[in-house]
């Protein structure tokens, strides 16, 4: 992923939103794990009922969600490897 989003960020929007069930994480937390580990993409935070509205019940789910707000792409953890991401990225430059 630290490659591939690089590629499509002036396309794009991506966040890593923290959701540790039964562990709140504040910005500053997540900014200072995504600088350890180099993530060139921006994080942020978001209520518990967004994320039980959305379903998310594990960390490391993927949505995403086409520029009208309709999810257009939904994989659990450990899900999606390198060419599924150009795809689902590539998608989403195109939309209009």
């Amino acid at each position: 992923m630290k490659d591939i989003y690089p590629l499509y960020s002036q396309d794009v929007d991506f966040y890593a939103i923290g959701v540790h069930p039964g562990i709140v994480e504040d910005i500053n937390t997540l900014e200072s794990y995504r600088s350890e580990r180099d993530h060139p993409w921006p994080v942020a935070t978001a209520p518990s009922s967004v994320m039980a509205e959305l379903g998310v019940t594990i960390q490391s789910t993927k949505i995403a969600f086409d520029s009208e707000g309709m999810i257009t792409y939904r994989e659990g953890m450990g899900e999606g490897d390198d060419e599924e991401w150009h795809r689902v990225f590539a998608e989403l430059s195109e939309a209009p």
